[in-house]
């Protein structure tokens, strides 16, 4: 099944025993990765320089199985920085370089009309509000014609409300292009701590009751160590307790586990618990998107 992401990817430094490391993430690249181990053809639309770190993320995410075809370049930017740093119990700061990147002019970039045409054949399309944040009002506008464009045709469209209140001028922006990605979404994947921080909603079943009001057909609502609310209203914990190490990428892997059973056709529930599974093994382990493992590798091929 054809896969398209939307956003940004970017070079990420995480905390290291001798400093820091050099890598790459960002969420829905993060899911991307996620869902190409999965063994899904998935293509990532996003723009980059033409400077040799653009060209590093470019030859990393193809050698992860991604389609980069859909990778405009801007020869007159670069790609966006962030580090990330960790406290004892895993919790995650943000410190971003990112406001002339590539991503941000996308669909200005050379070739973004063949991009778009090519992106309304996805089975599903994916992103996420921190794509919507990066981009001008008018870009916003010309994604969500995307969406309705893809649904048009058949395919599911897949938002998740990842807030980041830094890359919003105030709570109503953000809040006007949550609600307007939701009313084109097919599938909503909120965190509770996020939509508490953005609008106030302060348990599960505001926030599901929301995104449905708005238009989500199916709603899961990530709850973090407590698990997460399934579309009918019922909870899935976590299967096991954990102690993580780095929460960075727990919620994006989530949300390619859901996805990744939801488009095999499995049920909520049973692709909840896959969710689960495969932000459980990232959170134990350091950076957005660790190595493949023999853990790793039995999830993925699951």
């Amino acid at each position: 099944m054809r896969i398209v992401l939307i956003g940004e990817g970017m070079l990420e430094l995480s905390q290291a025993a001798d400093g820091w490391r050099l890598g790459h993430a960002g969420d829905t690249v993060n899911m991307a990765i996620h869902l190409a181990r999965s063994g899904h053809n998935v293509a990532y639309l996003t723009a980059l320089g033409s400077d040799p770190f653009s060209d590093d993320l470019r030859t990393s995410w193809r050698g992860e199985g991604i389609d980069t075809r859909l990778i405009l370049t801007d020869p007159t930017k670069n790609p966006g920085l962030y580090a990330i740093r960790t406290d004892e119990a895993g919790e995650r700061s943000f410190f971003y370089w990112r406001e002339n990147s590539a991503a941000r002019g996308l669909f200005t970039a050379p070739g973004i009309d063949a991009a778009l045409k090519e992106a309304e054949g996805a089975q599903l399309l994916a992103y996420s509000l921190i794509s919507l944040a990066i981009l001008p009002p008018e870009a916003r506008q010309a994604l969500f014609a995307l969406c309705k464009r893809v649904r048009a045709r058949g395919g599911k469209v897949a938002f998740d409300g990842n807030y980041r209140p830094r890359l919003w001028p105030d709570a109503a922006a953000a809040i006007d292009a949550r609600d307007q990605a939701i009313a084109c979404a097919d599938i909503g994947l909120p965190t509770l701590d996020d939509e508490t921080l953005l609008s106030g909603q302060s348990n599960a079943d505001e926030v599901a009751a929301h995104w449905t009001r708005c238009g989500a057909d199916e709603v899961i609502v990530k709850l973090g160590a407590q698990g997460c609310r399934l579309p009918d209203g019922t909870l899935l914990p976590p299967p096991e307790r954990l102690s993580p190490v780095d929460t960075s990428g727990a919620g994006d892997a989530f949300n390619a586990g859901y996805l990744d059973a939801r488009m095999k056709g499995t049920l909520p529930r049973a692709a909840a618990l896959r969710g689960h599974r495969l932000a459980g093994w990232t959170v134990m382990r350091r950076g957005a998107i660790p190595e493949i493992d023999s853990v790793a590798s039995e999830i993925y091929s699951t």
